[in-house]
Protein backbone atom coordinates (compact mmCIF):
# COMPACT_ATOMS: atom_id res chain seq x y z
CA UNK A 1 0.00 0.00 0.00
CA UNK A 2 1.06 3.60 -1.02
CA UNK A 3 0.04 6.22 1.37
CA UNK A 4 -0.26 9.77 -0.60
CA UNK A 5 0.10 12.67 1.58
CA UNK A 6 -1.13 16.23 0.92
CA UNK A 7 1.22 17.69 3.20
CA UNK A 8 1.25 21.76 4.14
CA UNK A 9 5.05 22.58 3.32
CA UNK A 10 4.74 26.44 4.23
CA UNK A 11 2.20 29.24 4.71
CA UNK A 12 0.03 28.71 1.21
CA UNK A 13 2.03 25.94 0.08
CA UNK A 14 1.01 22.11 -0.27
CA UNK A 15 3.12 19.58 -2.02
CA UNK A 16 2.39 15.74 -2.60
CA UNK A 17 4.17 13.47 -1.23
CA UNK A 18 4.19 10.17 0.24
CA UNK A 19 4.36 8.91 4.07
CA UNK A 20 4.61 5.41 5.84
CA UNK A 21 0.77 3.35 6.49
CA UNK A 22 0.30 4.28 9.95
CA UNK A 23 -0.48 0.60 12.16
CA UNK A 24 -3.74 0.64 13.95
CA UNK A 25 -3.76 0.33 17.82
CA UNK A 26 -5.97 -2.10 20.03
CA UNK A 27 -8.93 0.23 19.79
CA UNK A 28 -8.32 1.65 15.96
CA UNK A 29 -9.24 0.83 12.60
CA UNK A 30 -7.39 1.88 9.14
CA UNK A 31 -9.25 3.29 7.19
CA UNK A 32 -8.68 3.97 3.22
CA UNK A 33 -9.80 7.44 2.73
CA UNK A 34 -12.15 7.98 0.00
CA UNK A 35 -13.40 11.73 0.17
CA UNK A 36 -11.77 14.26 1.93
CA UNK A 37 -13.88 17.78 2.23
CA UNK A 38 -11.78 21.17 2.73
CA UNK A 39 -12.76 22.92 5.66
CA UNK A 40 -12.39 26.53 6.47
CA UNK A 41 -10.15 25.62 9.54
CA UNK A 42 -8.11 24.07 6.99
CA UNK A 43 -8.11 26.94 4.31
CA UNK A 44 -7.49 29.27 7.68
CA UNK A 45 -4.18 27.08 8.65
CA UNK A 46 -3.28 26.98 4.87
CA UNK A 47 -2.90 30.56 4.76
CA UNK A 48 -1.85 31.96 8.63
CA UNK A 49 0.07 28.91 9.60
CA UNK A 50 -1.72 28.66 13.33
CA UNK A 51 -5.20 28.43 14.95
CA UNK A 52 -5.52 30.84 17.88
CA UNK A 53 -2.17 29.95 19.39
CA UNK A 54 -1.38 26.72 17.67
CA UNK A 55 1.47 27.32 15.53
CA UNK A 56 1.80 24.69 12.74
CA UNK A 57 5.70 23.52 12.50
CA UNK A 58 5.92 22.34 8.90
CA UNK A 59 5.32 19.84 7.05
CA UNK A 60 1.95 18.99 8.32
CA UNK A 61 -1.69 17.15 7.03
CA UNK A 62 -4.71 19.28 6.94
CA UNK A 63 -8.34 17.51 6.74
CA UNK A 64 -10.61 16.18 8.98
CA UNK A 65 -14.40 15.76 7.01
CA UNK A 66 -13.84 12.31 5.68
CA UNK A 67 -14.86 9.36 4.57
CA UNK A 68 -14.07 5.91 3.46
CA UNK A 69 -13.14 1.94 3.75
CA UNK A 70 -12.10 0.07 6.90
CA UNK A 71 -9.20 -2.07 5.47
CA UNK A 72 -7.73 -3.48 8.99
CA UNK A 73 -8.50 -3.45 12.57
CA UNK A 74 -6.89 -3.59 16.22
CA UNK A 75 -7.70 -6.40 18.22
CA UNK A 76 -9.95 -5.09 20.38
CA UNK A 77 -11.96 -3.48 17.61
CA UNK A 78 -15.78 -5.35 17.16
CA UNK A 79 -18.15 -2.12 16.42
CA UNK A 80 -16.83 -2.51 12.59
CA UNK A 81 -15.98 -4.83 10.22
CA UNK A 82 -13.29 -4.79 7.12
CA UNK A 83 -14.60 -3.55 4.11
CA UNK A 84 -17.45 -1.28 6.14
CA UNK A 85 -17.56 2.25 4.82
CA UNK A 86 -17.96 4.68 7.49
CA UNK A 87 -17.53 8.47 7.83
CA UNK A 88 -15.66 9.47 10.94
CA UNK A 89 -16.08 11.92 14.09
CA UNK A 90 -12.70 13.51 13.57
CA UNK A 91 -12.28 14.50 17.96
CA UNK A 92 -11.66 11.44 19.90
CA UNK A 93 -12.09 12.64 23.22
CA UNK A 94 -10.45 11.22 26.30
CA UNK A 95 -13.78 9.83 28.31
CA UNK A 96 -12.28 10.71 31.74
CA UNK A 97 -12.53 14.47 32.41
CA UNK A 98 -15.35 16.30 33.50
CA UNK A 99 -16.86 17.40 30.35
CA UNK A 100 -16.55 14.24 29.10
CA UNK A 101 -18.37 12.19 31.91
CA UNK A 102 -21.36 15.42 31.56
CA UNK A 103 -21.67 14.11 28.00
CA UNK A 104 -19.95 17.30 26.50
CA UNK A 105 -17.08 15.36 25.22
CA UNK A 106 -16.77 18.57 22.92
CA UNK A 107 -15.01 20.63 25.19
CA UNK A 108 -12.64 17.61 26.67
CA UNK A 109 -9.41 18.75 28.15
CA UNK A 110 -7.52 15.93 26.33
CA UNK A 111 -9.58 16.00 22.72
CA UNK A 112 -7.35 15.01 19.85
CA UNK A 113 -8.98 16.37 17.35
CA UNK A 114 -7.60 15.74 13.41
CA UNK A 115 -5.82 18.41 11.68
CA UNK A 116 -5.40 20.74 15.16
CA UNK A 117 -2.02 20.82 15.43
CA UNK A 118 -0.18 18.80 16.49
CA UNK A 119 -2.62 15.82 15.30
CA UNK A 120 -2.23 15.15 11.65
CA UNK A 121 -5.41 15.51 9.71
CA UNK A 122 -6.94 12.91 6.74
CA UNK A 123 -5.66 14.48 3.77
CA UNK A 124 -4.12 11.20 3.03
CA UNK A 125 -4.90 7.91 1.40
CA UNK A 126 -4.62 6.30 5.03
CA UNK A 127 -5.96 7.24 8.85
CA UNK A 128 -6.10 5.61 12.10
CA UNK A 129 -8.63 6.38 14.22
CA UNK A 130 -10.83 4.95 17.29
CA UNK A 131 -13.19 2.78 16.08
CA UNK A 132 -15.36 4.36 18.60
CA UNK A 133 -15.60 7.36 16.38
CA UNK A 134 -16.39 5.37 13.36
CA UNK A 135 -19.67 5.31 12.23
CA UNK A 136 -21.25 2.87 8.89
CA UNK A 137 -22.64 4.64 5.90
CA UNK A 138 -26.09 3.43 5.08
CA UNK A 139 -26.63 1.66 1.81
CA UNK A 140 -28.05 4.92 0.25
CA UNK A 141 -25.19 6.95 1.04
CA UNK A 142 -21.76 7.54 -0.46
CA UNK A 143 -18.43 8.70 0.75
CA UNK A 144 -19.14 11.87 -0.94
CA UNK A 145 -22.01 12.11 1.34
CA UNK A 146 -20.08 10.75 4.32
CA UNK A 147 -17.30 13.38 4.18
CA UNK A 148 -20.27 15.98 4.69
CA UNK A 149 -21.32 15.14 7.65
CA UNK A 150 -18.77 16.80 9.57
CA UNK A 151 -20.19 20.14 8.80
CA UNK A 152 -23.67 19.23 8.82
CA UNK A 153 -23.00 18.33 12.80
CA UNK A 154 -21.83 21.90 12.80
CA UNK A 155 -25.14 22.97 11.59
CA UNK A 156 -27.41 20.37 13.82
CA UNK A 157 -25.37 21.49 16.99
CA UNK A 158 -25.93 24.75 16.53
CA UNK A 159 -30.02 24.43 16.37
CA UNK A 160 -29.74 22.16 19.34
CA UNK A 161 -27.83 25.41 20.93
CA UNK A 162 -30.40 27.22 20.00
CA UNK A 163 -33.45 25.16 21.07
CA UNK A 164 -34.76 26.08 17.34
CA UNK A 165 -38.54 24.45 17.44
CA UNK A 166 -41.90 24.51 15.71
CA UNK A 167 -43.22 27.90 15.74
CA UNK A 168 -39.52 29.59 15.30
CA UNK A 169 -38.49 32.14 12.98
CA UNK A 170 -34.88 32.06 12.77
CA UNK A 171 -32.54 34.14 11.20
CA UNK A 172 -28.84 32.83 9.48
CA UNK A 173 -26.36 35.49 8.72
CA UNK A 174 -23.93 34.00 5.88
CA UNK A 175 -25.03 31.45 3.38
CA UNK A 176 -21.98 29.60 3.01
CA UNK A 177 -21.28 26.10 3.81
CA UNK A 178 -22.47 25.88 7.56
CA UNK A 179 -24.91 28.40 6.89
CA UNK A 180 -26.37 26.12 4.52
CA UNK A 181 -25.99 23.12 6.91
CA UNK A 182 -27.64 25.37 9.44
CA UNK A 183 -30.37 25.72 7.43
CA UNK A 184 -30.55 22.34 7.14
CA UNK A 185 -30.86 21.71 10.19
CA UNK A 186 -33.25 24.24 11.31
CA UNK A 187 -35.66 23.08 8.84
CA UNK A 188 -35.00 19.36 10.03
CA UNK A 189 -36.09 20.62 13.07
CA UNK A 190 -39.59 22.60 12.04
CA UNK A 191 -38.72 25.94 12.16
CA UNK A 192 -41.83 27.93 10.34
CA UNK A 193 -39.60 30.66 8.91
CA UNK A 194 -36.45 30.10 8.08
CA UNK A 195 -34.28 34.02 6.48
CA UNK A 196 -31.15 33.45 5.01
CA UNK A 197 -28.69 36.11 4.27
CA UNK A 198 -25.72 36.92 2.05
CA UNK A 199 -24.04 39.15 -0.21
CA UNK A 200 -24.11 36.77 -2.84
CA UNK A 201 -27.30 36.16 -4.57
CA UNK A 202 -26.42 32.45 -6.05
CA UNK A 203 -25.92 31.02 -2.71
CA UNK A 204 -29.10 32.87 -1.44
CA UNK A 205 -30.75 31.15 -4.31
CA UNK A 206 -29.12 27.79 -2.97
CA UNK A 207 -30.30 28.66 0.51
CA UNK A 208 -34.12 29.22 -0.93
CA UNK A 209 -33.17 25.76 -2.69
CA UNK A 210 -32.79 23.99 0.19
CA UNK A 211 -35.15 24.91 2.53
CA UNK A 212 -34.99 28.61 3.41
CA UNK A 213 -38.61 30.17 3.44
CA UNK A 214 -37.18 34.12 2.81
CA UNK A 215 -33.52 35.19 1.75
CA UNK A 216 -32.01 39.11 2.24
CA UNK A 217 -29.22 40.73 0.40
CA UNK A 218 -27.57 42.62 3.38
CA UNK A 219 -25.74 44.49 0.62
CA UNK A 220 -28.69 45.78 -0.90
CA UNK A 221 -31.13 45.28 2.42
CA UNK A 222 -31.45 46.40 5.81
CA UNK A 223 -31.33 43.13 7.41
CA UNK A 224 -33.00 44.40 10.66
CA UNK A 225 -35.62 46.49 8.59
CA UNK A 226 -36.35 43.55 6.30
CA UNK A 227 -37.09 40.79 9.23
CA UNK A 228 -39.04 43.28 11.05
CA UNK A 229 -41.29 43.42 7.62
CA UNK A 230 -41.45 39.48 7.41
CA UNK A 231 -42.27 38.99 11.11
CA UNK A 232 -44.74 41.88 11.52
CA UNK A 233 -41.69 43.68 13.60
CA UNK A 234 -42.07 40.61 15.95
CA UNK A 235 -38.16 40.18 15.00
CA UNK A 236 -36.66 36.60 14.62
CA UNK A 237 -36.46 34.20 17.79
CA UNK A 238 -32.99 33.09 17.03
CA UNK A 239 -30.39 34.47 14.87
CA UNK A 240 -27.35 32.31 13.75
CA UNK A 241 -23.90 34.11 13.12
CA UNK A 242 -22.21 32.25 10.59
CA UNK A 243 -20.32 34.90 8.79
CA UNK A 244 -17.54 35.45 11.56
CA UNK A 245 -17.42 39.18 11.46
CA UNK A 246 -18.15 42.23 13.62
CA UNK A 247 -20.71 43.65 11.65
CA UNK A 248 -22.51 40.37 11.17
CA UNK A 249 -22.69 40.08 14.99
CA UNK A 250 -24.16 43.73 15.72
CA UNK A 251 -26.75 42.89 12.28
CA UNK A 252 -27.57 40.11 14.96
CA UNK A 253 -28.41 41.71 17.87
CA UNK A 254 -30.23 44.24 15.93
CA UNK A 255 -32.52 41.49 14.46
CA UNK A 256 -33.18 39.67 17.20
CA UNK A 257 -36.38 39.94 19.48
CA UNK A 258 -36.42 40.94 22.67
CA UNK A 259 -35.84 37.54 24.85
CA UNK A 260 -34.61 35.55 21.67
CA UNK A 261 -31.22 34.16 20.83
CA UNK A 262 -27.87 34.29 19.06
CA UNK A 263 -25.88 31.40 18.19
CA UNK A 264 -22.06 32.23 17.02
CA UNK A 265 -21.22 29.56 14.86
CA UNK A 266 -18.42 31.92 12.85
CA UNK A 267 -15.64 32.98 14.34
CA UNK A 268 -15.04 36.17 15.18
CA UNK A 269 -11.02 36.86 14.89
CA UNK A 270 -11.45 41.02 15.28
CA UNK A 271 -12.09 42.92 18.11
CA UNK A 272 -15.70 43.32 18.72
CA UNK A 273 -17.08 46.55 19.54
CA UNK A 274 -20.40 45.29 20.87
CA UNK A 275 -24.26 47.57 21.69
CA UNK A 276 -23.92 46.25 25.48
CA UNK A 277 -26.93 48.60 26.41
CA UNK A 278 -28.73 46.86 22.94
CA UNK A 279 -27.99 43.56 24.15
CA UNK A 280 -28.88 44.04 28.16
CA UNK A 281 -32.33 45.95 27.10
CA UNK A 282 -33.10 43.31 24.73
CA UNK A 283 -32.03 40.84 27.06
CA UNK A 284 -30.30 38.53 24.49
CA UNK A 285 -29.15 34.78 25.24
CA UNK A 286 -25.76 35.14 23.29
CA UNK A 287 -24.81 31.31 22.95
CA UNK A 288 -21.40 30.13 22.04
CA UNK A 289 -20.66 27.21 20.33
CA UNK A 290 -17.67 24.72 19.72
CA UNK A 291 -17.91 21.91 16.97
CA UNK A 292 -20.31 19.47 18.11
CA UNK A 293 -21.74 17.03 20.54
CA UNK A 294 -23.68 13.61 19.84
CA UNK A 295 -25.02 14.25 16.82
CA UNK A 296 -23.13 12.06 14.68
CA UNK A 297 -25.74 9.26 14.58
CA UNK A 298 -29.03 11.78 14.19
CA UNK A 299 -27.07 13.28 10.93
CA UNK A 300 -26.79 10.12 9.35
CA UNK A 301 -30.49 9.27 10.24
CA UNK A 302 -31.52 12.10 9.00
CA UNK A 303 -29.97 11.82 5.58
CA UNK A 304 -30.37 8.41 4.95
CA UNK A 305 -34.31 9.08 5.62
CA UNK A 306 -34.24 11.80 3.17
CA UNK A 307 -35.24 15.01 5.87
CA UNK A 308 -32.24 16.44 4.58
CA UNK A 309 -31.05 16.66 1.15
CA UNK A 310 -26.92 16.70 1.59
CA UNK A 311 -26.55 16.15 -2.00
CA UNK A 312 -28.15 19.52 -2.70
CA UNK A 313 -24.76 21.24 -1.82
CA UNK A 314 -23.31 19.87 -5.00
CA UNK A 315 -19.68 20.27 -3.77
CA UNK A 316 -16.64 20.34 -6.23
CA UNK A 317 -15.03 17.14 -6.73
CA UNK A 318 -11.19 17.32 -7.38
CA UNK A 319 -8.73 14.13 -7.66
CA UNK A 320 -6.80 13.97 -4.64
CA UNK A 321 -3.52 15.71 -6.81
CA UNK A 322 -4.91 18.36 -7.62
CA UNK A 323 -5.58 19.07 -3.75
CA UNK A 324 -3.32 23.00 -4.31
CA UNK A 325 -6.21 23.54 -6.70
CA UNK A 326 -9.38 22.35 -4.41
CA UNK A 327 -7.48 25.06 -1.35
CA UNK A 328 -7.36 27.91 -4.66
CA UNK A 329 -11.31 27.18 -5.30
CA UNK A 330 -12.05 27.53 -1.73
CA UNK A 331 -10.17 30.91 -1.26
CA UNK A 332 -11.06 32.30 -4.57
CA UNK A 333 -14.07 30.98 -5.77
CA UNK A 334 -16.08 30.89 -2.52
CA UNK A 335 -19.08 32.94 -4.23
CA UNK A 336 -20.03 29.88 -6.92
CA UNK A 337 -18.90 27.33 -4.86
CA UNK A 338 -19.96 25.85 -1.35
CA UNK A 339 -17.95 23.34 -0.87
CA UNK A 340 -14.69 21.74 -2.10
CA UNK A 341 -14.58 17.63 -1.60
CA UNK A 342 -10.57 15.72 -2.77
CA UNK A 343 -11.21 12.26 -4.05
CA UNK A 344 -8.92 9.79 -3.22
Amino acid sequence: MVNRVAALVGKGKIEMTVGPVPEPKADEVLIKVRHCGVCGSDVHNFLEGRTGKRVISYPFVLGHEFAGDVVALGADVTNVQVGDRVCVEPGAACGHCEYCRIGRYNLCEHMRFLSAYPNVGSMQDYVVFPARNCFKLPDNLDTIDGAMIEPLAVGLHAANRGNVKWGDTVLIIGSGCIGIMTVLACKAKNATNIIAVDVFDNRLAKAKELGATATINSRTEDVAARVAELTGGRLADVVFECAGRPETFNMACDAVRPGGAIVTEGNISEPLQMNHVLINMKEIDIKCMFRYVNVYPVALRLISSGEINIKGLQPKIFPFDKTPEAFDCAINDGKSVLKCVLEM
